[in-house]
């Protein structure tokens, strides 16, 4: 009775190995292999790159930030042709309007408005070049040349800007020159212009 409450009330006390054993133990350890394999860890997720930065202008010795580069200048169109200078009568023609020969056509802008006038003229000098005309007389008037605004009709006007008209980019495949008018044809009211031939074909 006594040995059997001994034995169940008192803890075993843990057996101490010693050098001999502890060796046995080690060895026999070392040539224990597992059943079942260890899995292997999951590889870390690949972090999400952060979004791209522009870099910043470097910095100079200066201080000063570097400015980017300047984009490439585009290339210019090429500059039109100069335009043919305007040719005056010849001698010749001018005695004969001066002794009283007569002109292929005559046009008469008197009372007329700029934008009327313009485009009558424009009309008429398409039309004699088509016609075969060389020489046609254009009429605008003396006029007194004051008091009248940019877009009234009046002779005046008229007497101003048609010879800006016949020398504008506009006219120069119709015209070939122009100057004031003999007296017989109506003086400085008047101009004289030199129709040039349409080319073979232009018809």
């Amino acid at each position: 009775m006594s040995g059997a409450g001994e034995s169940g009330g008192r803890p075993r006390r843990r057996r101490v190995l010693g050098a001999e054993e502890r060796e046995l133990w080690e060895l026999v350890t070392r040539s224990v292999h597992r059943l079942r394999p260890e899995k292997p860890k999951p590889a870390p997720k690949a972090e999400t790159p952060p979004e791209a930065v522009p870099e910043a202008p470097e910095a100079l010795s200066n201080g000063k930030t570097a400015r980017p580069a300047a984009p490439a200048p585009r290339p210019r169109a090429p500059a039109p042709p100069p335009l043919t200078p305007l040719a005056p009568l010849e001698p010749k023609l001018r005695r004969r309007l001066s002794r009283g020969a007569e002109v292929d056509a005559r046009l008469d802008l008197h009372g007329m408005t700029q934008a009327a006038a313009h485009g009558r003229l424009l009309g008429f000098l398409r039309g004699a070049q088509h016609s075969g005309h060389s020489l046609v007389l254009v009429i605008t008037g003396k006029g007194d040349g004051g008091g009248l605004l940019a877009g009234e009709g009046g002779r005046g006007v008229l007497r101003r800007m048609v010879p800006q008209w016949l020398a504008s980019p506009e006219l120069r495949a119709v015209v070939v020159g122009f100057e004031t008018a003999g007296r017989g044809h109506g003086g400085e009211g008047a101009l004289y212009v030199r129709v040039r031939r349409l080319r073979e074909g232009g018809r």
